[in-house]
């Protein structure tokens, strides 16, 4: 009976880890600043939405974190994949392009020693 009890619990926890769902950082912003305006409670606010105050929290304190930073002055920013893949293929673009024009210019250089 405990067997069962177990692999039904865990069964459960499974598929709520599947089925979590996952916000985006505008999803995120609005939650936040829905907190910071005070209408509602956190509490109220996380059930409202189905996320764990927990996480209201750690948003709030990265959504405060990266605000005084930029007000701070500090401007750098993560690239995203999509401009890291762009500049990658860029970068092997402008490989290729060095190394024909190397070999063109090792090929100018013995034809001129011919005409000598």
């Amino acid at each position: 009976m405990e067997d069962k009890k177990q692999s039904a619990s865990s069964l459960v926890r499974e598929i709520k880890r599947r089925t979590r769902r996952v916000f985006s950082a505008e999803e995120k912003i609005k939650i936040i600043l829905e907190g910071l305006r005070g209408e509602d409670s956190v509490a109220a606010l996380c059930r409202k939405y189905g996320i764990h105050e927990n996480n209201y929290y750690n948003w709030s304190k990265d959504f405060l974190e990266a605000g005084k930073k930029r007000l701070s002055g500090d401007t750098e920013r993560n690239a995203n994949t999509e401009e890291v893949k762009e500049l990658r293929e860029q970068n092997v673009d402008l490989k290729d392009l060095v190394a024909e024009l190397s070999i063109e210019v090792k090929v100018l250089k013995k034809s001129l020693r011919g005409l000598e």
